[in-house]
């Protein structure tokens, strides 16, 4: 049986031999970072098997030409014991070389998924979108490529002195799992073809070695060979190419054993059938040319009958379009020949026709393909990209950050909307779940339940036996819910209760709102109006469903062109002349005024005068009942002399069980929405502390967005308007 020749491990452990393996690969102009990290990485690691696989990683990193920093951060991966030292010597480089050792947890996941209820190809397909969100520059994921490569080259090396064979199986068997199942699909969905075919050899040789073997003893040559094989026909074509006058492009490659396999397996095949072991694709400017070139490669080798297909006339149902023909090659062997324009073979990289749909045959989500390609253009440009800088940006991207990628603690990767909860979280994986959340762990430590979470955390939620949602989770305010499929479950739970019940509730829910804003005199009809219900207990039972929010609630108490109920205004008077009333009243000038007990007016509601006999002057509300009744030749117009600019001013009071810092915490919370505290003032009083505090506020959203938060700080029993 011949050997399929192989990129060997690089095993050297001198610091020469690495700088002159380096040497070969770095462009002449690249700068010294590359140099001052090998000296680095040497100091730190010495002549040790770490040191070598750093080289070896940063040799394939080289030849996928990514920059010298990435080649520096490859090998100063496995030496990140003093950070500081690292970002003042090499900045970049350093945080790429933390990208990748932070990737290392990713190694494990796909083998520890234990949820046997999930689909693994959906497990493993969340798993790689989870690696892509997981970094910022995408460099660190070619990187971790290079290094899991490299590993694979080295695993097939005999075992070292003390080490078990049964040991040497397993790590192969691992990193041959790894590579099929994640990182592999990962390259070629960058489009990094050479590091994806060497994948799949190696791990198709760790996994499956009997068949490994017997393919690779059918194949009757040596991969050197084939790859001049190609080589030769390649020449021969471009030749002919040029005597005819048809600008192209001619590329080509051996088929790879784990290629051959798949197809075998694919289309039911046997070895002896397959026409495209040795393959070359041809690219051509105009499609009349595919035809005309088509018709040279039949002139020049013999066509195998039954194998043409017209993908340009009729394409596949993914749009893929080309033209595919095998014939009896030189030497009598089997050549597939791929031709086809630029435009369609981008297409088929690049657009809906992707080559790693087609390969995987993977669900359709058009936003993630667009973002797949935006990455694999990057990847096709960064030759033509000379400022360093310039080329650092290019890979920089938040494009997978619109998604976070969480575990479970059987290892199932759940995919949420950024700013997702535990709440979130739980009614992802079910609703019953969701329903009786009472508390979560992330990473085992337990969190608040409007912790937001991020990429890789492991989630475990704590549940009650049995358990409902909470009207605290519906209010934006607190956080509990970002995601529009949590929120609508926990509405749709309000919903199912008895019409009777809602009505109940939501009278029992409005209430309360109305005594913690220390708002009173409310019209429950007005206020049903101003949220488009015809009858009060309508919006009664909308409010117990759910379907009212905090938010609106708080929106209609507060109606247009007038200030927030129950709140005095900040006095900040305007330029005026006498003793300062806080009313002006045109033509008339400072006159002792007396506010009117009957309707209490404050600003900035409509307001008029009126003259009593005796008692001065009067001010009312326009709208005041009793005013109706009195003589209209005694009213005046009036307004308020008061900038309302400056906002409310609004006493509130808190009791909770006094402890250390809580003072601090309720200031924080305070300080958070950004609002004024104009005055403090705390007793304590047996095991409770009872504060009283003064904040400057502009409207009465904010008000009740405060009082939720305060709410819900560690220990506080009750918070409502003084």
């Amino acid at each position: 049986m011949n050997e399929i020749v192989r990129p060997r491990c690089y095993d050297a452990t001198d610091r020469e031999s690495a700088r002159q393996a380096l040497a070969r690969v770095l462009p002449v102009a690249e700068n010294d970072l590359p140099w001052r990290a090998l000296d680095y990485a040497y100091e730190r690691l010495g002549g040790s098997g770490a040191f070598a696989h750093s080289v070896g990683s940063a040799l394939i990193a080289a030849e996928l030409k990514v920059g010298a920093d990435a080649v520096a951060a490859a090998l100063l991966h496995a030496c990140l014991g003093d950070a500081a030292e690292m970002d003042e010597r090499f900045n970049s480089a350093a945080q790429l070389a933390r990208g990748v050792a932070a990737m290392a947890r990713i190694e494990s996941l796909a083998a520890g998924a234990t949820d046997k209820r999930i689909d693994p190809h959906a497990q493993l397909e969340a798993l790689r979108q989870m690696v892509l969100a997981m970094v910022e520059d995408i460099r660190v994921v070619l990187l971790k490529l290079a290094e899991r490569t490299h590993a694979l080259r080295c695993a097939a090396s005999p075992a070292p002195e003390g080490e078990d064979a049964d040991e040497r199986a397993a790590l192969r068997e691992a990193l041959g799992q790894q590579a099929r199942e994640l990182f592999a699909p990962l390259a070629n969905r960058l489009g990094v073809w050479q590091i994806k075919w060497e994948m799949e050899d190696w791990a198709f040789r760790y996994l499956e070695p009997e068949t490994y073997r017997t393919i690779a003893a059918q194949l009757d040559e040596k991969r050197a060979d084939r790859e001049a094989y190609i080589l030769g026909i390649i020449e021969r074509l471009k030749a002919e190419l040029a005597l005819h006058g048809i600008e192209a492009e001619v590329t080509g490659r051996p088929k790879h054993i784990a290629s051959i396999v798949n197809k075998m397996r694919r289309k039911h095949l046997s070895f002896e059938q397959l026409y495209d072991i040795r393959a070359v694709r041809v690219l051509v400017r105009q499609e009349i040319d595919c035809y005309t070139v088509l018709g040279l490669v039949h002139n020049l080798w013999q066509p195998i009958p039954g194998e043409f297909d017209d993908y340009i006339s009729q394409p596949k149902s993914n749009d893929y379009r080309s033209l595919h023909t095998a014939v009896i090659g030189p030497e009598d062997r089997a050549l597939e020949v791929q031709i086809r324009t630029f435009d369609m073979h981008r297409h088929a990289e690049l657009g809906v026709a992707a080559h790693w749909r087609y390969k995987e045959s993977g669900k359709q989500d058009a936003l993630y393909e667009e973002k797949i390609a935006w990455l694999r253009r990057i990847l096709e440009w960064k030759d033509d990209v000379a400022d360093s800088s310039e080329f650092r940006e290019q890979f920089k991207t938040e494009l997978f950050h619109d998604q976070v990628y969480v575990l479970t603690p059987q290892g199932r990767v759940v995919a949420l909307d950024r700013g997702a909860t535990p709440v979130d979280f739980a009614y992802a994986v079910h609703t019953d779940l969701g329903h009786r959340c009472r508390g979560a762990k992330v990473d085992g430590a337990m969190v608040p339940l409007n912790t937001v979470l991020d990429n890789s955390q492991r989630v475990e939620i704590v549940t009650a036996k049995e358990g409902t949602p909470s009207r605290d989770w519906l209010n934006p305010a607190l956080g509990y819910l970002a995601t529009h499929r949590a929120r609508s479950k926990v509405r749709a739970w309000f919903r199912q209760r008895d019409v009777g019940e809602q009505v109940n509730l939501g009278r029992s829910l409005l209430e309360k709102e109305l005594k913690r804003l220390g708002v009173g005199d409310v019209n429950h009809e007005k206020l049903a109006q101003r949220l488009k219900f015809s009858r009060v207990d309508e919006f009664f039972a909308a409010l117990g469903r759910g379907d009212v929010g905090q938010r609106e609630l708080v929106g209609a108490l507060q109606e247009p062109g007038k200030a927030p109920p129950a709140l005095a205004p900040t006095a900040r008077p305007r330029a005026r002349t006498g003793s300062g009333n806080p009313v002006v009243i045109p033509g008339l000038g400072d006159v002792p005024l007396t506010m009117a007990r009957c309707c209490k007016p404050r600003p900035p509601e409509p307001i008029v005068a009126y003259t009593t006999v005796g008692r001065g002057v009067t001010v009312h509300r326009a709208d005041c009942a009793s005013l109706r009744r009195a003589n209209q030749a005694r009213v005046m117009p009036a307004e308020w002399a008061l900038d309302l600019g400056a906002g409310f001013e609004v006493d509130i009071r808190l009791k909770a069980f006094d402890r250390q810092g809580l003072l601090r915490d309720v200031s924080d919370v305070i300080a958070k929405d950004k609002l004024d505290v104009l005055r403090v003032n705390t007793e304590t009083r047996g095991e409770y502390a009872q504060m009283q505090l003064t904040v400057r506020i502009q409207e009465l959203q904010q008000l009740s967005r405060l009082l939720a938060r305060l709410q819900h700080v560690q220990n506080v029993v009750e918070v409502r308007r003084g």
